[in-house]
């Protein structure tokens, strides 16, 4: 249950950050306001790091450097949810951002990437991403 509390809140949030960040993009430039969120996001994560103290200092040294790429897909995150809330709107953005997002955990649990153990996608599976894209379909016209 607390999976599940957490990954609502984390979507919740998502979306938050995406309105919050069109609309300083709007003031200032998306790539602006990508800086702006990225520097405020690790000022955040480091003060909870130094107040939970969740983990060892030593431990980053451990971080495969493929895995270092993470925190530059921010910008490219941002950027894009951005510039899509200005083309189609919060509601279309998030509904193609959760297709988006499905669709490739398909295929990294297919696949086993990242060290993921590989499952089997089974037909109701498919059916839910297929029912999501047209609800989409239906939401854009």
């Amino acid at each position: 249950m607390k999976g599940i509390i957490f990954a609502l809140l984390g979507g919740a949030f998502i979306t938050l950050q995406g309105v919050a960040n069109s609309r300083i993009s709007q003031d200032i430039g998306t790539w602006q306001a990508a800086t702006i969120t990225q520097l405020t996001g690790f000022i955040m994560a480091f003060l909870i790091l130094l107040f939970v103290r969740d983990g060892r200092g030593q431990g980053f040294k451990q971080v495969k450097p493929l895995y270092l790429t993470g925190g530059s897909f921010a910008a490219i995150i941002i950027f894009t949810n951005v510039t899509a809330i200005h083309e189609v709107g919060v509601t279309l953005t998030i509904s193609a951002l959760l297709i988006a997002q499905l669709s490739l955990t398909f295929i990294i649990d297919i696949k086993g990437w990242f060290g993921v153990a590989k499952q089997k996608i089974r037909l109701s599976q498919f059916i839910g991403i297929g029912m999501m894209i047209t609800g989409v379909v239906i939401l854009r016209s």
